[in-house]
């Protein structure tokens, strides 16, 4: 269990169970329920209501999420009726895990939640090169995302305790092999087949299309020739970074602060210790540990008799199977690693010397101190940059907070431009043209803000051409923005959409008479009659051999009772194809390696579907209704 800990600081397994939770681990929860939305109910699980609200929060962190990622996305596609249900289905999904981990008593300790933290990616992205986490920089980054260090752990605790629902239905999954190769052996089957394909494209030229079929098209759809509203826009912005340009921090200050935060810059003490540990939980009987006590006690009579044999009373008597086999070594550890009596305790003692009985939530323990390596300041000369850098980001939120002021009172007392404003504050004033009502693609990221856009798209902003108030886009940014030349939503003139008509027009045409060409070679084939077709194929899911993924769904779906059988797709607008099967075949035995994979494979599938059943299982006791009709759907299917 130590192997990892004489790798890595030499700190887990047991020490993880004595870490102390630090402080960004969970302090209470009514934080995180007063998040409670209001507005109409959208869904319920267990008869807690999901307010639309809550939902509507929901889907701007998916969509913030998102775009974070994948930066060229098309905001579009975000926005659509489908992603928001998907969100609430989320939703629903996170709090019928929650409330069945309620009913369940399934709770993730402090520990847990400690270790968890600890593997966390996020929060080791925050960490100093001493090992020591940035909390600033944490509270920054959270609040960036609408949460509170409580929150966010909160968060993750929960993800946690949700885990547990679904954890041991799809960990205890299995299927036998004999099912699995039977199912595999269906999924992979194989088909010789035959195709003729009728591209649309082959026809286009074949399509005449005249200005009145045009002009008729246009009249009667006007709805596809819209021109959405749009409006040129100069801009401003005031953020951190810009503020921090200009700023230049002294010598002096710099050894100044260094003095002032002298602990700050000097290594933290050190101390070796090796331990027996005799186990006894908090809640075991008095009488239990008592008797651990008595124990303990007397392995440190005879650790106190003989000192140096302390290793090897540990490896036969130590109760922690990490410690044990190497003579009770924890390795160097600093401050805060440990719980508070055990660290108490290792702290007050001199090299060499023995503790007492130190008793913890653990049990009791006899701790050596082997060895200490005391706090060693680091120089200024090594640590002057990074003071620098500290001092420059004190300096810029101060003179950020102070322009911020300024920024916001200009640009509503002069409400009909920003120029004043970039003139009193140095800011370089922006333009952009042709900007919509929601982000697409290509958008300034400062303008890329619905709260920014719903501002300047106002009737206050459209109508007067007043500047929007200061808006946060982000963390320690502000954006005011102001329309020079507004453009309503409009039809398009048939000149200007012609050519685009014409061509759907063509497009529509060409793809039906590919169809329709499809079709008859489709039914002579069926009666008999020759078919150009081209060279057989043996086709199956994973070896497509050139197969549109339609086209082999179709082969596969075929009946083959009776061969050859004849089949035809519809491709929509990429044309139609006729396909015949001759054969139908098992598929070719894989080699062990990837049997053995697939197996694995399978097991999976069968255990995610596992997961899903018991989920719709806990969705029906819990009686989740919502209320949201599913996009497409009957409203009567939902819930």
């Amino acid at each position: 269990m130590f192997d990892y800990i004489r790798n890595n600081t030499r700190l887990m397994g047991f020490l993880l169970a004595l870490f102390i939770v630090p402080a960004f681990v969970l302090v209470g929860v009514d934080g995180y329920s007063n998040m409670g939305g209001r507005g109409e109910t959208v869904a319920t699980v267990g008869g807690q209501p999901i307010k639309r609200d809550e939902w509507d929060a929901a889907h701007r962190q998916e969509v913030d999420r998102i775009r974070a990622s994948q930066p060229n996305i098309d905001i579009k596609l975000l926005d659509t009726d489908a992603a928001k249900y998907a969100t609430l289905e989320r939703l629903v999904r996170e709090r019928v895990l929650l409330v069945s981990a309620e009913k369940m008593n399934l709770v993730t300790s402090d520990q847990k939640l400690a270790r968890d933290l600890q593997k966390n990616e996020f929060i080791a992205s925050l960490r100093r090169p001493d090992g020591t986490l940035d909390m600033d920089r944490y509270r920054q980054v959270l609040a960036g995302q609408g949460l509170s260090p409580e929150m966010f752990e909160l968060q993750v605790r929960q993800d946690l305790s949700q885990r547990q629902v679904s954890q041991g239905v799809v960990a205890s999954a299995f299927a036998t092999p004999a099912s699995a190769r039977a199912s595999l052996q269906a999924f992979f089957e194989r088909r010789e087949v035959q195709l003729a394909r009728f591209d649309t494209a082959a026809y286009q030229d074949k399509v005449q299309v005249d200005d009145a079929e045009v002009a008729a098209y246009y009249n009667a759809n006007p709805a596809q020739f819209q021109a959405e509203e749009e409006a040129d826009v100069e801009y401003l912005v005031l953020n951190l970074d810009w503020v921090a340009q200009g700023l230049v921090v002294s010598d002096a200050d710099v050894a100044a602060y260094y003095q002032q935060n002298a602990d700050r810059y000097a290594s933290k003490e050190e101390r070796r210790a090796s331990h027996i540990l005799i186990n006894a939980a908090a809640n075991a009987p008095a009488a239990d540990r008592e008797a651990a006590k008595a124990k303990a006690a007397e392995l440190l009579a005879q650790a106190t008799a003989a000192p140096a044999a302390f290793a090897e009373l540990a490896r036969k008597n130590s109760q922690d199977p990490g410690s044990a086999p190497g003579g009770g070594d924890l390795g160097f550890f600093q401050r805060g690693a440990m719980v508070k009596p055990f660290e108490d305790a290792a702290f007050s003692l001199a090299k060499g010397a023995l503790s007492g009985v130190v008793e913890s939530e653990f049990g009791y323990h006899v701790i050596l101190v082997t060895d200490i390596k005391p706090s060693v300041a680091r120089p200024l000369a090594l640590v002057k940059s990074e003071i620098e850098a500290e001092l420059k980001k004190q300096l810029a939120q101060r003179e950020f907070a102070e322009k911020a002021d300024v920024f916001g009172n200009m640009v509503y007392e002069q409400a009909n431009a920003l120029a004043p404003v970039a003139d009193k504050l140095k800011l370089k004033l922006e333009t952009v043209n042709s900007v919509k009502r929601q982000p697409v693609p290509g958008l300034p990221p400062a303008l890329a803000n619905e709260k920014l856009l719903t501002a300047l798209f106002s009737s206050d902003s459209v109508d007067k051409k007043n500047n929007t108030e200061a808006v946060e886009t982000a963390a320690n940014q502000l954006v005011a923005a102001r329309i020079l030349a507004h453009r309503p939503a409009h039809t398009l003139a048939l000149d200007e959409v012609k050519a685009r008509v014409t061509a759907l027009l063509k497009a529509q045409r060409a793809q039906a008479m590919a169809r329709q060409e499809g079709e008859k070679a489709l039914a002579e084939g069926k009666a008999g009659a020759g078919v150009k077709l081209q060279t057989a194929v043996v086709a199956s899911r994973d070896k497509p051999q050139g197969l549109q993924p339609q086209e082999l769904t179709a082969a596969l779906r075929a009946e083959t009772s009776t061969l050859p059988a004849w089949v035809g797709v519809d491709l929509g607008a990429r044309g139609y194809s006729v396909i015949k099967v001759l054969k139908s075949m098992e598929r070719e035995a894989p080699p062990a390696d990837l049997a053995a994979q697939e197996l694995q494979q399978y097991n999976q599938w069968w255990g995610s579907a596992e997961g899903q059943a018991y989920y719709k299982l806990l969705k029906k006791r819990l009686k989740v209704d919502i209320k949201v009709p599913q996009p497409g759907n009957n409203p009567s299917k939902q819930g």
